[in-house]
């Protein structure tokens, strides 16, 4: 399990990128860019419900770019949904749990960051 700052000390000791945070109405999800400015990360805290779980309770996730193949697979798997707010094709979320592990995570962020470099 990889917590929020694990996440955001991981992306800002690999690929130097600190968090942005984009959305005045949300003033915690921070999205991380690249160099030339295109989003390969998205953490956010969002209700259960609002990732067709049960429970109104906030949880930490990430959004990663992924090929479409790797999601379908993964998506098979507890702790790995449909991606929220963003391309459900092209994106997954991570749900910040003990159900994702670390060097699995790590692994789908470096994709992220090459798939849209």
């Amino acid at each position: 399990m990889a917590t929020r700052q694990e996440i955001f000390d991981y992306i800002t000791n690999n690929y130097a990128a600190s968090p942005v945070y984009t959305f005045k109405k949300f003033p915690h999800y921070a999205t991380f860019k690249t160099p030339s400015g295109k989003w390969f990360a998205l953490v956010m805290n969002v209700p259960q419900n609002k990732l067709g779980l049960t429970g109104t309770a906030e949880i930490d996730v990430v959004d990663v770019k992924i090929e479409p193949e790797l999601a379908s697979i993964l998506r098979q798997k507890p702790g790995y949904l449909p991606a929220y707010h963003m391309n459900k094709e092209h994106w997954l979320t991570v749900i910040l749990d003990n159900q994702t592990d670390r060097e699995t995570l790590y692994q789908l962020i470096d994709d992220s960051y090459n798939l849209v470099s």
